[in-house]
Parts: C-alpha cells; sequence; structure tokens
C-alpha cells in the first residue's frame, strides 16, 4: 500500500479553490481525465457516483468514482472519493481546504493506493515511492498554477 498526505498553502480565498473541485471543473486539475458524469445523486452529496475516464498514453480506464465524504462550509471544504482502477487498486483520496483568511487556504491533498488482487500488490511493491510522490507534487502544484489563475 502507499499513502501519502502533502499540504500547501495557495494565495486565493477558499470559495475560489473550492471551485476547482467541482465537475464543470475537474479537467482544469486533473488533465488525464476524459470524461466525468454523473450517474447518481448530486455532485455535493455522500454517495455521488460519476463515471470516469482516465487516458495514459494510448490506454483509456473507465471506472467508478464514489463520494464517500462531503463537507462545504464556509472555513473548511472535504472531499473524499474512491474507485477501482483496473481491477487491480483501490485509490482513495481526499482534499482538504482550511480558511486561513480571506486571501489563503491551506490545501491538504492525502490519500492511499491499495492493491487489491495479487497483480496490483505486486505492482505496488515493484513501483517506485519516488514516482508516486512525483505525481502527489505534480497535482499539488496543477491545483495551486489553476487557483492562481482565478
Amino acid at each position: 500500500m502507499i499513502k501519502w498526505k502533502e499540504e500547501a498553502i495557495i494565495e486565493r480565498n477558499i470559495e475560489e479553490v473550492w471551485s476547482l473541485f467541482m465537475d464543470k471543473n475537474i479537467h482544469k486539475i486533473m488533465d488525464k481525465v476524459e470524461d466525468h458524469v454523473l450517474i447518481e445523486k448530486q455532485e455535493n452529496e455522500v454517495g455521488a457516483k460519476h463515471r470516469q475516464s482516465y487516458r495514459e498514453g494510448k490506454r483509456v480506464e473507465t471506472y467508478i468514482v464514489e463520494t464517500l465524504a462531503y463537507e462545504d462550509l464556509p472555513e473548511k471544504k472535504y472531499k473524499k472519493i474512491s474507485f477501482v482502477l483496473g481491477k487491480a487498486f483501490e485509490i482513495t483520496f481526499s482534499f482538504t481546504l482550511d480558511k486561513m483568511d480571506d486571501n489563503h487556504t491551506k490545501f491538504i491533498y492525502e490519500g492511499q493506493n491499495k492493491g487489491v488482487n495479487f497483480v496490483g500488490r505486486a505492482m505496488l511493491k515493484l513501483g517506485s515511492e519516488k514516482s508516486n510522490n512525483k505525481v502527489v507534487q505534480e497535482f499539488m502544484e496543477k491545483v495551486n498554477r489553476e487557483a492562481l489563475k482565478l
């Protein structure tokens, strides 16, 4: 299993940063996501499900993303989601935004990638922690860059 937790301060209002995590803006922060369609409930509800397609090179994977937790308060925003990728990995992650002041937001991105079968567990053992950390860092930087454009 691979786990991560990263934090950053974004020089933008919490509501502006939170807008990046809404369905209509998901492509701004997750550019490899080709399709993101709500199929159950509303996007701001626990239990919401989306059919999502993700491109890695020439391969496209489609899976169901479920919202496990959702909180939208003036001082704190939180969304936790989970999905199974390629019948091999269960990926769960969350986004937490804490209002520091009117122009600064603390962004916390944490999650885990767990092998759900022999192949998935073996692939995680063979993969490098360094490459996973790179993916996490790139995502953190992407969210910051997109927030600064708002």
